[in-house]
């Protein structure tokens, strides 16, 4: 072999060994790399808090009282029993007031809408509160409800449709375009119906039109178009005896976690089992609800119990056995529900009763209408697992009241009638206002005021 042809063999042999050796690197480094952490890269989106500009605080009032049937030759023709006795206040002043109309009560007068300004950028809080009381043949005892913000959704958990019951829907659109209305109605009967309010104005129909057949009915109220002011106006009457009404608020929406604060049971000689009554949907879903009763005070649980819901099923639990006082009940379940107490302090005639609602949490603070009515109080609901200090003080100057509610409990203080006041509170607390005397019962639970906007997170 000649020395050129043996120096191209070498040379090949070497470029045949180094390329093994590389592609032997090469898959050991791959699989080392699928073994060994890879690095990565993260980007912290950017994100900024923003507080929107407030707008006008706006508060949809209900009107009269109506009458059903008092024409027996149209039996289903409503008049105005009574007018409400309006109690307003805001910080910044009185706030503005406009009118919407009812055109189906012939006699009625317009629905006050309650307007405070924005200022800068800083909108009012505003408070306002309705109450009645009536001694007439066919409706008797007292009623009250707040002045609250429309909705595109809530849910009426309450009523009966069963003999001596009159309860009516009533929906106020207050808006400038029309509202498309369409009531659903769960129970043992499910049912509905669907209405078109004009702008500007207040509608309404006996709920045994819509729910008839139901012992237990509640009606998810779905507004499009506009948002509407939804409340079940409730009376009673035992044989030829009145025996009580009530304006019932609408519950916002179903939550899991479920507070009912201003709850009062009494005494009777009559069946202890229809006095306090708890009433339960978990709207689409199965779910167990635990419920926990509290007494106001320092007194730990009074009672504790679990109520299984079937989907969109309304449950009826009495609750019996308590003590005459003062409770709250939350209701801690799978699923959302929604829920609401009914409570009255005898039967027959000289007595009333009222359904108690959810009360909204307040973190900050909020103005609260207390109305005309009998023996006026505030309950405070701590249900958190910290002490919170509320602090209650006239709008139009007055000493301000301290209260300390501790972690899990519920107190009160007495305030007065026709009056406007602004909460404060250092953590998370419920409230309500109950008016009562002998047969007259009514509860008020106390809404976020509007134009309190929170901040945001933004993502550009």
């Amino acid at each position: 072999m000649s020395g050129n042809r043996a120096f191209r063999v070498a040379a090949t042999s070497a470029r045949v060994v180094t390329g093994v050796a590389v592609a032997a690197a090469c898959v050991i480094g791959v699989v080392a790399a699928v073994h060994a952490p890879w690095p990565t890269v993260a980007h912290e989106p950017a994100q900024e808090q923003v507080t929107p500009l407030p707008g006008d605080s706006v508060l949809v009032c209900n009107g009269d009282f109506r009458a059903l049937g008092r024409d027996s030759s149209a039996p289903l023709d409503m008049t105005a029993a009574a007018a409400p006795t309006l109690t307003t206040g805001g910080t910044s002043g009185d706030p503005a007031s406009s009118g919407v109309a009812t055109p189906d009560l012939a006699d009625g007068d317009e629905i006050a809408v309650l307007t405070g300004a924005v200022e800068g950028r800083t909108a009012p809080l505003i408070a306002g509160a309705e109450s009645f009381t009536l001694a007439a043949d066919d409706l008797a005892g007292f009623a009250a409800t707040p002045c609250t913000v429309p909705r595109l959704e809530s849910w009426l958990v309450g009523g009966a449709v069963g003999t001596g019951t009159e309860d009516i829907v009533i929906l106020t659109n207050a808006a400038e375009v029309p509202s498309t209305v369409t009531l659903t109605v769960y129970g043992e009967t499910r049912g509905g119906r669907t209405v078109i309010i004009p702008a500007r104005t207040q509608t309404a129909l006996p709920l045994t039109s819509i729910a008839a057949g139901n012992e237990a009915p509640v009606v998810k109220v779905s507004a499009v178009g506009a948002p509407v002011r939804a409340v079940l106006q409730s009376s009673l009457v035992r044989v030829l005896d009145p025996a009580g009404i009530d304006l019932q608020e609408a519950v916002a929406g179903a939550q899991q976690n479920v507070v009912i604060t201003g709850v009062q049971t009494f005494t009777s000689d009559g069946d202890e089992a229809d006095m306090t009554v708890l009433r339960l949907l978990a709207p689409g879903a199965d779910a167990m609800a635990k419920v926990t009763v509290h007494s106001e005070g320092s007194s730990p649980t009074t009672d504790e119990f679990s109520v299984p819901l079937d989907p969109d099923v309304p449950a009826q639990v009495a609750l019996s056995g308590l003590e005459p006082g003062r409770y709250t009940v939350e209701i801690e379940a799978e699923a959302p529900v929604v829920a609401a107490v009914r409570q009255q302090d005898g039967f027959g005639r000289d007595t009333d009763f009222a359904w108690v609602t959810p009360a909204a949490q307040l973190d900050d603070q909020a103005a609260v209408a207390v109305p005309a009515g009998p023996a006026p109080r505030l309950q405070l609901a701590n249900t958190g697992d910290e002490d919170a200090t509320v602090t209650v003080e006239p709008i139009d100057g007055g000493q301000p009241q301290e209260v300390s509610v501790p972690a899990g409990q519920t107190r009160g203080i007495d305030v007065t009638a026709r009056t406007t006041y602004l909460l404060r509170t250092t953590g998370p607390v419920h409230a309500a206002v109950t008016l009562t005397a002998a047969g007259a019962l009514g509860v008020l639970p106390v809404p976020p005021s509007p134009g309190v906007e929170k901040s945001i997170t933004v993502y550009p």
